[in-house]
């Protein structure tokens, strides 16, 4: 993770904090944190989004650079249908994608379950290795994408706590136990 990423990432951290949005990073970035660290252009922070804080958020984050780009009308719309936003930090070109939780009780849980990691000196909340694990997975089935695999194996291979239990659980729940089973053989 370049100083950069961490910077920024840090400051957005702190504005979802102030702002008492519960979040959690996810993708890529996450990865490099529970797995095998890994290059990536942007970082996916899944977030309890609601209309009420949108425009309060939306004048955060356009705060941090002058040359941001973060469409007002786009987070509104996503917000309320559950879906996703980016955005960009003009300086870096640093891209966040931000997937807003949808009344969905696996991204309930996957927020109730988030874990804090210290990044220079800033609590920053990332799912736990098991969600991202279960997320991967999730993305896997819906692309057969080989990045998705190897990040899974990435994250089975270097965490030696997994609960492996919640793991076969939440796997059957959301329907992908088929691809998780072979994978911790």
């Amino acid at each position: 993770m370049t100083e950069e990423f961490q910077q920024l990432l840090k400051k957005i951290a702190v504005i979802l904090e102030r702002l008492k949005i519960p979040y959690a990073v996810t993708g890529g970035f996450a990865v490099s944190i529970w797995g095998k660290p890994r290059s990536t252009i942007d970082v996916d922070v899944l977030v309890q989004l609601f209309e009420n804080k949108t425009g309060k958020l939306h004048s955060e984050l356009v705060k941090i650079s002058e040359l941001n780009y973060l469409d007002k009308q786009t987070m509104i719309d996503e917000v309320a249908k559950g879906g996703e936003f980016n955005f960009i930090h003009g300086d870096s070109g640093i891209k966040f994608d931000f997937f807003v939780a949808g009344k969905n009780n696996i991204h309930e849980l996957e927020l109730k379950r988030r874990v804090p990691v210290e990044i220079d000196g800033q609590k920053v909340y990332f799912l736990s290795a098991e969600d991202l694990i279960l997320s991967k997975i999730r993305w896997y089935k819906d692309s057969h994408s080989d990045k998705q695999m190897e990040d899974i194996e990435s994250v089975i291979a270097r965490q030696k706590e997994l609960n492996f239990d919640y793991l076969r659980k939440q796997s059957r729940v959301q329907g992908t136990y088929e691809f998780l089973e072979p994978l911790l053989k």
